[in-house]
């Protein structure tokens, strides 16, 4: 890469993962030196498509997921970031239950079509069975969105749970309009919910993360194998509160869930 410039290619599936495939494959047939992939869907479908290729991910559990042999020893050619957000989803509900002590049944937004999330979804279940929660899980595909609003606008919850597939970023202002619609507390995996009037969230630093990812894509380019690169996983996890979202739900967030939050927005 010495003495060239860099060039960025950028492919979006719109949240339409019948796409993801297709846009993979243009991005190889251009000769790309490096693929990033957000999320464990993109990351195995850029696996199927070439072993090759170097390939830069940020996702849940690599090892999990079948991604990487370990996050020691990855092997081939995939090596990246590992949020891990299965670590710290427990908390999405013991947060959401301290914000709304009376909470009793709660929304799960999430795609059940990528396995990581499937996982989070199951360690969700004992989690709330142990709060004394009920939970109801509904789809969050773009093309399902707005029967799934109507669902849980039916489903008599008192919170709402939003899980942290890539996919879904996208779909967050249309989600925190409607948790603001009818009400109802949420909790996200992005802290830009947050700045968006999201009443809390508690994830990773999604901005930092990729800033590793693209020191990964630095290396390769300058020489280093993916399966000499070990995973790196996020430590660092944030809680943030929008005060102003809890007055206009009526909520008094009990001092000490504002005493451990990192950001609070007043």
């Amino acid at each position: 890469m010495i003495g060239r410039d860099l060039v960025l290619e950028e492919r979006y599936a719109q949240g339409n993962a019948e796409r993801i495939p297709a846009l993979i494959a243009e991005l190889l047939e251009l000769k790309v030196d490096v693929l990033a992939t957000p999320g464990t869907p993109i990351t195995l479908a850029a696996r199927r498509a070439t072993s090759t290729v170097p390939i830069v991910m940020l996702t849940g559990d690599p090892v999990g997921a079948g991604l990487v042999a370990s996050l020691a020893h990855p092997g081939g050619n995939i090596t990246g970031v590992s949020v891990l957000s299965g670590d710290y989803s427990a908390k999405w509900l013991e947060l959401l239950k301290d914000a709304v002590p009376s909470l009793e049944r709660v929304a799960v937004l999430w795609n059940p079509d990528n396995p990581q999330i499937v996982r989070v979804v199951e360690k969700l279940r004992p989690v709330a069975q142990a709060l004394g929660l009920e939970i109801a899980v509904f789809p969050a595909r773009p093309t399902d969105l707005e029967a799934t609003f109507s669902a849980i606008a039916n489903a008599r919850v008192g919170g709402l749970v939003v899980t942290d597939d890539s996919s879904i970023d996208l779909l967050l202002p249309r989600i925190v309009k409607f948790a603001a619609e009818h009400r109802l507390p949420a909790i996200y995996p992005f802290s830009t919910a947050v700045q968006r009037g999201g009443l809390m969230s508690y994830s990773a630093d999604f901005f930092e993360l990729w800033g590793r990812a693209a020191s990964y894509v630095d290396r390769i380019l300058k020489g280093s194998r993916p399966s000499d690169l070990p995973v790196e996983q996020a430590i660092a996890v944030a809680l943030k509160v929008n005060l102003k979202t809890a007055k206009r739900l009526n909520l008094t967030l009990p001092p000490t869930l504002l005493a451990i939050a990192d950001e609070v927005i007043e």
